[in-house]
């Protein structure tokens, strides 16, 4: 089994891959006309260097701004979930509090299962009193 630290250099050698293969599919539409001869005219190789450049540039400004704005939207998250969590009394479903629903509310600490699941299985697992 692969470490996390591994698996996250694979996910950012894929992503910088896709991003480097369109680069270059849609700098070649763009820019290669004839494919007669196999070195590029002046004019291709200047409109390549041009069209790398500008997508390398916005791509850094991209990921300035999502590097940026990325830690106010994990908080906003989380003051969502911590919200939603709050409005739902202990022994209520989510359906009974306006706006919460389940795939809103965070997965119980140490387990695998959402809490209404495990107030469901430990609904289940109890016998119904026989009047």
């Amino acid at each position: 089994m692969e470490a996390p630290g591994e698996q996250q250099q694979l996910r950012s050698l894929r992503d910088f891959l896709l991003v480097y293969n369109k680069m270059t599919e849609l700098c070649f539409l763009r820019c290669v006309s004839n494919l007669n001869f196999r070195a590029l005219t002046r004019e291709e190789e200047a409109c390549l260097d041009s069209c790398a450049g500008k997508l390398v540039h916005s791509n850094h400004r991209l990921m300035g701004a999502y590097v940026q704005l990325m830690p106010s939207i994990v908080q906003r998250r989380i003051s969502d979930y911590e919200a939603a969590a709050a409005r739902v009394a202990p022994g209520s479903s989510p359906e009974e509090v306006p706006g919460a629903a389940p795939a809103a509310l965070p997965t119980a600490v140490g387990t695998g299962a959402h809490p209404n699941q495990q107030v469901a299985a430990s609904a289940e697992s109890t016998p119904d009193p026989v009047s």
